[in-house]
């Protein structure tokens, strides 16, 4: 049966956008990614206010970064990074209960979540971005390690005005290098995640202090990361699907 036209435009519209985020989510599971979205956003919006753009960024990998970061991060921001399919349906549960007795709603964004978002997509909140990030967790779920999101994770997201990643934090907050980050001074990064620009981890408040104190503590409670395995095993991918139930709360929470 031929198509008609119009059908045929959206076939290859379609056809277009899958090829090319399938191909932009396996390079970037091996390259660096230097700019975002977000970067981009930012420095405009800096431009429209008349300032100066700021925009620090420097790429490390792992193994340059202080190994007190991870555990930072999933302390502070998900607990179960390392055995989830990118969607935490547990702390969405969690999220919708406690959001019918309160008013300033909290999500449960996973750093699998917030990497797609920082990567490939915007800040606004929507209908259609949350849409786009449910594809792209789920195709960086697929492609990439969990030690690549977490790399991606730490050289990607905003810790400061201008500021992306861990090595542009750790050199213009506490004038060290990513990989000499004390695991206080990871935590104080961790701290101000929610709102970097309005939290400074340099010039920490009461507030952020007292999250860095609970951040440091269940520093020592979460599995290590990335997880140490057996020297000749194989790494298991969980390819779990997800049920109508849980996509069902997932839809329901945004």
């Amino acid at each position: 049966m031929k198509l008609s036209k119009p059908l045929r435009i959206i076939r290859n519209l379609l056809l277009f956008f899958f090829i090319s985020t399938t191909v932009t989510v396996v390079v970037y599971s091996f390259m660096p990614v230097y700019v975002t979205p977000l970067m981009i956003i930012r420095s405009v919006q800096q431009v429209f206010k008349g300032e100066s753009p700021a925009w620090h960024h420097e790429w490390v990998p792992f193994d340059k970064l202080s190994p007190h970061l991870p555990m930072a991060v999933i302390a502070s921001e998900d607990n179960r990074f390392a055995t989830h399919n990118g969607f935490d349906f547990i702390e969405i549960q969690k999220a919708m209960k406690e959001n019918e007795k309160r008013k300033r709603k909290r999500g449960a964004s996973t750093i699998s979540q917030q990497t797609a978002k920082n990567v490939f997509l915007w800040p606004q909140s929507s209908w259609i971005r949350k849409g786009f990030e449910v594809y792209f967790t789920w195709m960086i779920e697929m492609f990439w390690s969990k030690k690549r999101i977490m790399t991606v994770y730490l050289n990607s997201i905003e810790m400061g005005k201008g500021i992306y990643g861990a090595q542009a934090a750790a050199r213009y907050k506490f004038h060290t290098t990513a990989a000499k980050l004390t695991a206080g001074q990871c935590a104080l990064i961790a701290a101000t995640l929610p709102n970097p620009i309005r939290f400074d981890s340099a010039h920490p408040s009461s507030y952020i202090l007292k999250r860095q104190g609970q951040i440091l503590r269940l520093m020592k409670l979460v599995p290590k990361f990335p997880p140490e395995e057996p020297a000749g095993s194989k790494k298991k991918r969980n390819n779990k699907t997800f049920s109508c139930e849980e996509i069902r709360i997932f839809i329901h929470l945004q």
